[in-house]
């Protein structure tokens, strides 16, 4: 069946596997980067800026990744910005993925238990302290198996990257089916590549889950109090 492939064509879509990780791995970390400062945004005192990072986080999830993708890489060089397909992929996915991000960490921040806050209070940390030193520790624990999940979502968003003329693993397949015309090899591998980097990142997710649970909460204060 895979006959009409060789070791050539095999490695161009071992290249494509390789950059869809480095893609994924661009969204993650400066996605995560800009999702941290959103969640930050979402639970802070002031409401004008719990609105700009809401209004932030509604305008991204309501719109497709792949009008983002047209945005950056066909709108930016209407106003003299002219990018590569992988910078405009990686803001695309940055962009898109900081919105979900910042959700999925805001509600983690949100879950450490009112408690906690109170008791932080009454240890006389100020707001900063409170949140570093208290609640995100708390909460990345929380947040760590969503978070983990999610990436699985990136892995796959990358393949809209091929319509900006980014070869990543789903556009190397298209590539080796154009010239040897044989659809169910190529796609069939293609799948197989994305459940090999899929598959043990969900399993890692679902064991987080169960090992550690949404709610868990660690007693920090405890520390801080013996300080």
């Amino acid at each position: 069946m895979f006959a009409h492939l060789n070791a050539s064509q095999l490695q161009f879509l071992i290249d494509g596997a390789l950059w869809t990780v480095v893609l994924s791995s661009i969204a993650m970390i400066c996605g995560g980067m800009v999702g941290f400062v959103i969640a930050l945004a979402r639970v802070s005192p002031g409401a004008g800026l719990r609105r700009a990072a809401a209004v932030y986080i509604q305008v991204v999830q309501g719109t497709p990744l792949l009008v983002i993708l047209f945005v950056t890489y066909f709108g930016l060089p209407t106003i003299g910005v002219t990018v590569s397909p992988l910078v405009s992929a990686g803001m695309s996915l940055t962009i898109n993925v900081s919105a979900y991000l910042g959700e999925i960490w805001r509600g983690a921040i949100q879950s450490v238990p009112a408690p906690q806050w109170e008791a932080a209070e009454c240890l006389a940390l100020t707001r900063t302290q409170r949140m570093f030193r208290v609640v995100l520790p708390q909460a990345i624990r929380i947040a760590t198996p969503p978070t983990v999940g999610f990436s699985v979502q990136v892995i796959k968003n990358t393949s809209l990257a091929s319509v900006v003329g980014f070869v990543e693993l789903a556009r190397a397949g298209q590539i080796i089916n154009n010239s040897i015309f044989q659809p169910f090899s190529v796609y069939l591998i293609i799948a197989a590549i994305y459940f090999c980097l899929c598959f043990p990142i969900s399993r890692l997710s679902r064991r987080l889950e169960r090992r550690r649970g949404f709610a868990r909460a660690l007693p920090e204060l405890e520390v801080f109090a013996h300080e």
